[in-house]
């Protein structure tokens, strides 16, 4: 069974060992500050091998039989099935996930894996004519070769597999940097599933250390060729242009200021329920998280008064507890920045319809009214249970409203005119939306993926296994070919 005694380690060329850092780390737990785990943190040196070793062990993997790599895929699959238990215990454990995160965060994962398990099988190329007489025209689809991937905290389970699964299952090597406050279950854990899985040993990596400890050398690396990165876009903004100088491919999913519409025609109550889902699910920590609510106003003191009243019931606390459905922040740090955000809004004017207390990492809900599109709460992305209650006048001002953000990730739009919410959707600055649902959504087989700050790239389905693939072309000259001189 999983466990944080034997997942705290580095996994480096199919050995778990420790780092070469002389950086001692400490993984906690968020709610109640108990450390789970303590662990030499690795050095560049460390980077190095763990590329070396990919690097050697991608070649082999790139020609086993794309049934043997199916296999394992779905191998993986059974593994998680058979610890499902053990999983969620430490979701909830070091990153604070409730049980019903713990509970969504796997069913993720073990739908994306099912979708990229037919990769190794649909790596086809192409024959294609030529202008010139008696040529062919080969146009095969290869690996990259080696990914380096770097993960976040707020759904590290699923965030590192979003990209470590589908390279893997296209025929690279990989290499994760998981962060630093979720190394199990955003890196370790994962390798061990793998392992367990049969996965060819040195094929993944998993390297647990702190920036301040190896600076940009995990991305400035020689052998990644691509690079995989999510969490903010002031980190992915430095990663991309670090990966640019170094003529690496990038793909980037970073932050989002993501509204959820609410129109006149709307179903109140089920616009409440997506609206309460879309801001409080994992504490509002996640990405896709309906910051701003923006309601039309002949309909905004009945959704206001629903709103309040489903929020004023949710349970707050031990993750632990079945009932608890916000639990913590994942640190200090993140409370801190939070509270900061809660006291700028009332300076400005926002009106707390409710405002929770602050328990230790544990922020309990608050609720903005009078808020307007120039505020800061209305601008920034909030990585916590706080949400920002915007009142307008007309489809127009709805779309200027949302479209008034550095952000563009996701959305939803709620009306009983399908037609309207399609319209809609079209003229918003934003990569996803969805009508009559939440803004938190994510399935294997369509494309994931932001507009502006938000990131770079698709992930998910063919969009995957593009990102993870280039394309070859080889062409082969039948007839004797005459050239102009020689």
């Amino acid at each position: 069974m999983f466990n944080f005694q034997n997942l705290h380690s580095q996994y480096i060329d199919g050995i778990w060992r420790e780092g070469d850092s002389s950086l001692q780390m400490e993984n906690k737990n968020p709610f109640n500050g108990e450390t789970l785990a303590s662990y030499q943190a690795a050095n560049i040196k460390d980077i190095d091998r763990a590329y070396q070793a990919t690097k050697k062990a991608q070649k082999d993997w790139e020609v086993i039989s794309p049934t043997v790599q199916r296999e394992i895929l779905e191998k993986v699959v059974y593994v998680i099935e058979e610890n499902h238990e053990a999983i969620a215990q430490i979701i909830t454990k070091e990153i604070g996930g409730t049980r019903l995160k713990a509970e969504f965060e796997i069913g993720l994962v073990k739908n994306m894996l099912k979708e990229v398990a037919t990769f190794p099988l649909r790596m086809e190329g192409k024959i294609l004519p030529s202008v010139t007489e008696g040529k062919e025209n080969r146009v095969y689809r290869v690996p990259v070769g080696v990914v380096g991937v770097i993960s976040p905290f707020n759904f590290p389970f699923f965030l590192s597999m979003k990209s470590v699964a589908p390279a893997l299952a296209a025929g690279n090597g990989v290499v994760l940097k998981p962060h630093e406050h979720t190394v199990i279950t955003g890196g370790t854990m994962i390798a061990k599933i793998f392992e367990e899985a049969g996965l060819p040993k040195g094929l993944l990596n998993v390297v647990t250390t702190e920036i301040s400890e190896i600076g940009d050398a995990f991305v400035e690396h020689p052998i990644p060729k691509s690079i995989s990165f999510t969490g903010s876009t002031q980190v992915g903004r430095h990663i991309g242009s670090v990966a640019g100088r170094h003529l690496k491919e990038v793909h980037l999913e970073l932050g989002g200021n993501s509204a959820l519409i609410v129109l006149d025609d709307a179903d109140i109550d089920l616009a409440v329920s997506a609206a309460v889902f879309s801001r409080f699910t994992h504490q509002g920590q996640i990405c896709m998280s309906a910051n701003r609510i923006i309601i039309h106003e002949t309909i905004y003191d009945n959704f206001v008064e629903k709103f309040l009243a489903k929020v004023s019931e949710l349970t707050c606390g031990d993750p632990s507890d079945e009932k608890t459905i916000i639990g913590p922040l994942i640190n200090e740090k993140q409370v801190e920045t939070t509270s900061k955000l809660i006291e700028a809004g009332i300076n400005e004017g926002a009106n707390p319809l409710i405002k929770g207390e602050i328990r230790g990492n544990v922020v309990e809900p608050v609720v903005f009214g009078n808020v307007t599109k120039n505020m800061k709460i209305a601008k920034e992305e909030i990585f916590a249970p706080v949400v920002s209650l915007i009142k307008a006048a007309s489809d127009q001002e709805i779309i200027e409203i949302v479209n008034d953000t550095t952000y563009g990730l996701s959305g939803a739009v709620h009306t009983e005119n399908i037609e309207r919410g399609a319209q809609l959707a079209k003229q918003m600055e934003t990569g996803m939306i969805h009508i009559n649902d939440g803004t938190i959504n994510d399935e294997p087989n369509v494309a994931f993926g932001g507009m502006k700050n938000s990131g770079v790239g698709r992930l998910n389905g063919e969009w995957s296994l593009d990102a993870f693939t280039t394309t070859k072309w080889i062409s082969i000259q039948h007839n004797r070919k005459q050239f102009p001189y020689s």
